[in-house]
């Protein structure tokens, strides 16, 4: 913590992804690391942020989130946005039936993300 408050402008940018693994559970670890594999797949331009709760992935400079995923114990919390006026998809995954269903969607955000 620093005198301004709990966070600064670069205290995102210090969290390592693997802080996200501690206290997953084996299965969830996998599914976490499966998907980021895949998200970072998708194109040249992915960014990838790792904040204290979640980490989320945009499309280039200007910054357009398009996943958001909140490791729990047991399952991940995944959060599409396809556009600005589409509403927030969210789905939770606990297996790897479910993540492989959840990657088509997330190749479509990334796709539609402008």
């Amino acid at each position: 913590m620093n005198k301004f408050g709990l966070y600064s402008d670069n205290s995102a940018a210090s969290i390592p992804f693997e802080s996200h693994l501690e206290g997953l559970e084996e299965e969830t670890k996998t599914l976490l690391l499966d998907l980021r594999n895949f998200v970072k797949s998708l194109g040249d331009n992915v960014i990838e942020e790792v904040r204290p709760h979640r980490i989320t992935y945009a499309k280039s400079l200007t910054f357009r989130t398009f996943l958001d995923i909140q490791p729990r114990k047991d399952s991940l919390t995944i959060s599409l946005r396809k556009s600005r006026s589409e509403p927030i998809i969210t789905q939770i995954a606990k297996t790897a039936k479910e993540i492989e269903n959840v990657k088509p969607q997330i190749a479509e955000a990334y796709e539609k993300i402008k």
